[in-house]
């Protein structure tokens, strides 16, 4: 399971450095091959699978109907987009360049840990993210169920 956030450099080139906190799990779980993809939810976000979660949550994704725009956009943005990629022996991973460009990702980025995946955000859409506030609105009742 993967949590925290960290501040990422991507070079020249698009490549950015895995934290070593992740590096042996990631050896470990996925034999350091990753698949890289939009987040279909939020703007300036990818996704970083290992590759067996990822096979995973691909098989739900391409079982749901075809018939239906919305899984029709999920299937495209979700599989179609995804990108498999290897930490190399630096333990960097090369990000595809339209992937960076869709997210809007520049020099510095952000990834945070959340469970069996990666988000990797540009620094304005994190900001933007944390800064704002879950409304009450928005709460929905497992939330209400949660004890901290």
């Amino acid at each position: 399971m993967f949590y925290g956030e960290s501040t990422i450099a991507i070079d020249d080139k698009g490549r950015m450095a895995v934290p070593t906190s992740y590096r042996e799990q990631l050896a470990a779980l996925c034999g350091n091959r990753l698949v890289v993809t939009y987040n279909p939810f939020e703007r300036e976000c990818l996704w970083i699978w290992p590759q067996p979660e990822w096979e995973r949550v691909r098989d739900q994704v391409m079982q749901l109907s075809s018939f239906d725009a919305a899984h029709r956009d999920l299937q495209r943005k979700l599989v179609g987009a995804a990108a498999h990629v290897q930490l190399d022996g630096h333990g960097r991973l090369l990000l595809p360049q339209t992937a960076r460009q869709t997210a809007a990702l520049e020099r510095q980025a952000v990834l945070l840990g959340i469970g069996a995946k990666f988000e990797l955000w540009s620094e304005a859409g994190q900001k933007a993210r944390i800064e704002a506030p879950i409304e009450a609105k928005d709460i929905t009742d497992d939330m209400r169920q949660l004890r901290f």
